[in-house]
């Protein structure tokens, strides 16, 4: 019986262990990344993820897809374990081997960092001697908490042929395959719905008795009645197939005809482990008499790696829940490149849709490569727009303010200093690109090949009569945000004169701004020095940019009011960061869920399922309906009516501030490179109630919406201190370190 006793021990001590090592401890890191990337562990053949680890590639008889790794010395992140109060890391421990058994037996044959004492889990340097291109590595990492100490899983990472000290990296594109949600016959055809657009490509299992049938297979985005258009006009795409049928049952791919336009010189190609693909929501098939079921009918839709479930969002206000979706959506299908382009009519990359594009990324997925690759792309490959120039240094502070990794800064840190473009500063201390000064001097030193021209909003017919002079006010704004962000670029990377003279050119830039554009007579900025002109754009990005002065505030705000949604899909962006950056919730709010042609709703009431080019084709009759510069809402959303944003680099504090005017709930889960935030609020009468959930190792600052009359606040059950803000309507609650909080306004 004792041996009995013995031997059950020994076989429950076994499976215990076995079930420790299949469900993680509390105290195990995850969420490893290598140079931002999560999954360099996997690989790809020809689109779909494998069973084939990327350290058994030479055992893959056919060629495979894997992550390359190009920095000899990469950086290293997880996510800090934890969900108690307070839980920050103490120490870490890195170990990079050259096998897989030797990492799991935790011996550093490459480099062992040693215990160091830090709280840091961003973007850590490897330390060791310069890695060895084509070689696989595997490399864990040890955390030492408040809560416990515990090794994370083993993560392998291939290296890149050739190496440089540092390199950007990306993953191969992935594909899905979908079958329709609806077949149904029709009029001698079949129709079929795959329920949203995609750039994708289509299978489909036929059969014929005789070998000597064909039918016709219609691909297209938008419908004409209970049809696909087969004239959509603009760059709505529609493309039609013939199929020859072979004797029997076989599966057909189609093979998409590529389009001149959107594979010239200037665009990003596909990739030809992929294939051409075309965005298609609908298909017909006609000619074909014998049953089709939703089974025969295969899209691969094409995209980066994204994960569906790491940023959410639900409210009380079901247009909103519904716009939420289209442009969480639209970030994902239109990322099948990997790398931001404008959508399908020419795949070229400017700088205007990566910057909506990155920041609705970072705000559906905890994914930092894609940007990374077009922020770095496009400081090399620029476009002709002046205001778009100056925002490669928005871009690159993004990137470095989400993910908290400053090689990207520190590798292209002269060429962001061209893009403040100082050399078209005039005497007046304004830039200009008509007076002259665009020498070719300049044009070579921002990498461009013409002159530059002012755009300010695109179509031409979105500028609400913007009034063009040699000193415009948009463009000037932008100088002054590229000012400001290259004071902190430079204090980054320990340029301390730099830092200070771009910041003293800001604060110079920003006075002289105010005294010569903004009209006291109007209480609105003018178009430009020589014009009385004002418009919606010249007012909301000073206010987006944080430049108009309190006292200007009310008048300036009265004025965008005014002006409602005149502007394009790409400046509704700036128009809703003004809105909240001026504390008026409830008119961002009506902005959001407004239902007219000038909508985010529209595009979904016209039949897509991706944002569109422009509010509607009568704006933009050429326009595409697959352009993520449309998709404003998905980092509006989180940022702004949420309030979620990183307020120190890598999302160390972050900052919680929702404004969600007269919405009686909200609730979001925000994806960061330290783990989720969530975030969820409610309010009644003069009752309000959030609840925060901080990951291990961040802290937060947080606020919660001013309260009319008398009110008591308390946290977790316990009265606490608040205190208004000033000029803002927002109480401050402090700043709170990991946990779950929640928080009560009462009268």
């Amino acid at each position: 019986m004792t041996k009995i006793k013995s031997l059950i021990s020994g076989i429950l001590l076994a499976f215990c262990a076995q079930a420790q090592n299949d469900l993680p401890p509390v105290f195990r890191p995850t969420g490893l990344t290598t140079d931002l990337l999560e999954h360099t562990d996997r690989t790809w053949c020809n689109g779909y993820v494998t069973n084939t680890p990327v350290w058994a590639l030479d055992k893959a008889i056919e060629p495979l897809q894997y992550v390359e790794i190009a920095s000899a010395y990469p950086s290293f992140g997880w996510i800090v374990p934890g969900t108690e109060q307070g839980v920050k890391q103490t120490a870490y421990r890195i170990l990079v081997a050259d096998t897989r058994e030797d990492a799991l037996a935790t011996k550093g044959t490459v480099w062992d960092s040693g215990e160091v004492s830090s709280d840091r889990s961003v973007a850590v340097a490897y330390d060791g001697e310069a890695l060895q291109g084509g070689k696989t590595y595997f490399w864990r990492v040890r955390t030492t908490t408040t809560e416990g100490s515990e090794w994370s899983d083993v993560k392998a990472f291939r290296t890149a042929a050739t190496l440089k000290p540092y390199a950007a990296s990306a993953y191969p594109i992935e594909k899905t395959a979908e079958h329709p949600v609806a077949v149904r016959e029709m009029d001698s055809a079949y129709f079929i719905d795959f329920g949203r657009d995609a750039f994708g490509q289509l299978l489909v299992g036929l059969t014929s008795a005789t070998g000597r049938d064909s039918v016709i297979v219609h691909l297209g985005e938008c419908l004409s009645g209970e049809r696909i258009d087969h004239d959509p006009g603009g760059s709505r795409r529609y493309q039609k197939y013939v199929i020859h049928l072979m004797k029997g049952t076989h599966t057909y791919r189609v093979k998409i005809a590529p389009d001149g336009r959107n594979t010239s010189p200037g665009a990003i190609l596909m990739p030809a482990y992929i294939g051409e693909v075309l965005p298609f929501r609908y298909c017909e098939i006609t000619h074909y008499g014998l049953p089709l079921t939703t089974m025969d009918i295969i899209r691969e839709s094409v995209h980066y790696p994204f994960d569906d479930m790491a940023a959410t969002f639900k409210c009380s206000n079901d247009t909103i829940n519904q716009i939420w979706e289209l442009c969480k959506y639209s970030i994902k299908a239109t990322s099948f490149l990997g790398i931001y382009v404008d959508g399908d009519r020419e795949r070229i990359p400017y700088e205007a849709d990566a910057f909506i594009n990155q920041l609705g990324h970072y705000a559906t997925d905890r994914e930092y490569s894609m940007a990374r690759r077009s922020v770095e792309y496009l400081l090399y490959h620029p476009t002709w727009p002046t205001e778009w120039i100056l925002q490669g240094v928005l871009l690159a502070w993004n990137d470095y303010l989400y993910t908290g990794d400053s090689r990207s800064l520190q590798a292209n840190y002269e060429m962001l200093k061209t893009r403040t473009l100082g050399q078209l500063t005039e005497k007046n201390g304004f830039i200009s690109t008509t007076t002259g000064l665009q020498t070719p001097a300049f044009i070579q030193s921002i990498g461009y090949r013409e002159k530059i021209r002012d755009i300010v909003d695109w179509p031409g017919n979105e500028r609400d009569e913007f009034v063009f002079t040699d000193y415009n006010v948009v463009i000037n704004a932008y100088r002054y945000e590229a000012l400001k962000q290259m004071a902190q670029i430079a204090a980054v990377l320990g340029r301390t004169d730099e830092a200070a003279d771009f910041a003293q050119q800001a604060a110079k830039f920003k006075a002289n701004f105010n005294k010569r554009f903004f009209n006291g007579k109007t209480g609105a900025y003018r178009d430009g020095l020589t014009t009385e002109h004002s418009s919606l754009h010249g007012n909301m990005f000073p206010l987006a940019f944080g430049m108009v002065e309190d006292a200007q505030k009310p008048q300036v705000m009265n004025f965008v009011r005014s002006r409602g949604m005149a502007c394009s899909v790409y400046g509704s962006q700036f128009l809703m960061d003004a809105l909240y950056e001026a504390g008026d919730a409830d008119y961002a709010l009506s902005m959001l869920t407004k239902t007219d042609d000038r909508s985010w709703y529209n595009m979904i009431h016209v039949g897509s399922t991706i944002s569109l080019e422009a509010w509607d084709n009568k704006y933009k009759p050429n326009q595409d309906w697959n352009h993520a510069w449309g998709a404003a809402p998905a980092n509006t959303i989180p940022r702004k009516l949420m309030g979620v944003e990183p307020l120190t680099p890598g999302f160390g504090v972050a900052r919680i501030k929702p404004q969600i005017g007269s919405l009686r709930w909200a609730q979001t889960t925000v994806p960061t490179v330290r783990g989720g935030i969530q975030v969820s609020i409610a309010q009644m009468d003069d009752y309000l109630t959030m609840q925060v959930i901080i990951p291990a190792n961040m802290e937060a600052d947080v606020y919660l919406p001013l309260p009319r009359g008398n009110y008591s606040v308390s946290c977790n059950g316990k009265i606490i201190p608040s205190s208004p803000v000033k000029g803002e309507p927002f109480l401050s609650v402090g700043r709170v370190s990991s946990g779950e909080y929640r928080y009560m306004i009462t009268p």
